[in-house]
């Protein structure tokens, strides 16, 4: 039975404080979470009952044995989750100071498996068959993971739907100029595109939001995304439709996770072919909801609280 979604990028340890409000240094306990965006989004959509995998690569370490498990606790399928010798797990650190302020700490060195992702050992059968496939601008910063990110994109030759998740971390490149130029050639062969204003920025040099949509319609892809922070989400297709829907009144404990959510609600609205305004206010609900939570992959909503959400107008 072929997959309703795959991911393709990162993975890692997460460790959040559980005081809020209090510098890094002052923190004195964590709580350890599955993280990376790309594995976050497979969770999301798993969460909401569909059939998921990630294609990622940890450290051979009790990090790498932790995040398997939650992985598998999550329902998410972990057969192309493999580890490299000699490279930690990354770990990453946050601080929390809501509504807006969540600084990232990633701890990603020497390298991070999940960029030694290799091109041979891919399931095409696989990436072929799954209705989504889910790639993001990390997996293009470095080799070989470049390579097998767009050797995934050019297999499914826009077949299905494939969703560019631009995730622009600028600390992952040397420069935008540079991220621009493989962005394009991985547009050429995406169907979705979601970013953010920083990130449509990095990928079309263009920032608002109407017009940046405009230059990605125009590079090739039939949906875009445009997240707008406090402004809400835009989405426009290559058939003309447009929405743009106001984000969902929340009290926001920690923002980080929110567009994974989004992203897993996302490619739900998709598979389930709903129309364009019901599918962006599914995945606004969704981010909200774990806006207002600490973690990230466990506080994924599920379709019960989503709907809770919509119904009441906020997330109480």
């Amino acid at each position: 039975m072929a997959y309703d979604l795959i991911t393709m990028g990162r993975i890692g340890v997460d460790l959040y404080p559980l005081q809020t409000g209090v510098p890094l240094a002052r923190v004195s306990s964590f709580g350890k979470f599955l993280g990376g965006s790309a594995t976050n989004v497979a969770v999301a959509a798993a969460r909401l009952g569909r059939r998921t995998a990630v294609i990622t690569r940890t450290g051979d370490d009790p990090f790498g044995a932790y995040l398997h498990e939650a992985l598998r606790d999550f329902g998410v399928d972990d057969r192309w989750v493999t580890a490299v010798p000699g490279l930690p797990t990354p770990v990453t650190f946050c601080e929390v100071f809501p509504p807006d302020d969540f600084p990232l700490y990633f701890y990603r060195q020497p390298k991070a498996p999940d960029l030694e992702i290799d091109a041979h050992e891919l399931d095409l059968d696989a990436l072929g068959e799954a209705r989504i496939l889910w790639v993001t601008g990390t997996g293009l910063s470095e080799e070989p993971s470049r390579t097998a990110t767009l050797a995934a994109l050019a297999h499914r030759a826009r077949a299905g739907t494939t969703v560019f998740d631009l995730d622009w971390r600028p600390m992952f490149w040397k420069d935008p100029d540079t991220a621009r130029r493989f962005y394009a050639e991985a547009l050429r062969h995406t169907t979705v595109a979601v970013g953010n204003l920083d990130e449509v920025e990095v990928a079309t040099g263009v920032r608002e939001p109407h017009a940046a949509a405009r230059a990605l319609l125009d590079a090739g892809v039939e949906l875009v995304v445009v997240k707008q922070g406090p402004k809400g989400v835009l989405a426009v297709s290559s058939q003309g439709v447009s929405t743009e829907v106001p984000p969902l009144p929340v009290k926001v404990l920690n923002g980080l996770g929110a567009g994974d959510a989004f992203g897993g609600s996302l490619c739900h609205g998709l598979l389930e072919g709903w129309d364009l305004e019901r599918t962006m206010r599914h995945a606004n609900a969704a981010g909200a909801i774990v806006a207002s939570r600490l973690e990230c992959s466990s506080a994924m909503p599920t379709p019960d609280e989503i709907e809770a959400a919509l119904t009441a107008g906020a997330v109480l």
